[in-house]
């Protein structure tokens, strides 16, 4: 393995472990060994394949999520298919409310019209309770005019 390599190496290593102590030393190594102006050699290496460490990750996460969306995709299914199943249950249950109901109707259309007739006779005897007990009662007059007020009704009576 030849010096170069071995120092991007190393330099890739310290940058992912942010080991800021062995990045300065390969720089002081490199700079020293090849000179400043090629210093740019060692960061572009380091810089792209970090780079590519990212796109394989990136492209990791991607299978992940596409992995995670197809059983996302199932678990949805099932559900509309739940779903479906609960509305014709539903159905089922209101067809089968509706003609309990229709049922009932036509046997209570024959018993319901003495029953009608009592209960109007009812409402109208309550109404005329009602009319007498609705009567405005009078205010009580204040006690020093008591005398005064039980004598004026008793001759106006």
């Amino acid at each position: 393995m030849l010096l170069k390599n071995h120092l991007i190496e190393v330099f890739k290593k310290a940058s992912l472990e942010n080991n800021f102590l062995l990045k300065e030393n390969v720089v002081l190594k490199w700079v020293h060994r090849f000179g400043i102006d090629s210093l740019n050699d060692l960061l572009i290496h380091s810089s792209l394949q970090k780079e590519n460490q990212c796109e394989e990750e990136n492209q990791e996460h991607i299978s992940l999520i596409d992995e995670v969306h197809e059983e996302n995709q199932e678990h949805i299914s099932l559900i509309d298919e739940v779903h479906e199943e609960n509305q014709e249950q539903i159905k089922l249950e209101l067809s089968k409310t509706f003609e309990n109901i229709e049922e009932t109707k036509m046997e209570s259309n024959g018993l319901e019209t003495p029953r009608d007739n009592e209960v109007s006779s009812k409402n109208q005897n309550s109404n005329k309770i009602n009319q007498f007990t609705e009567t405005p009662k009078l205010p009580l007059p204040y006690i020093k005019n008591l005398r005064k007020w039980i004598n004026n009704d008793k001759k106006a009576s």
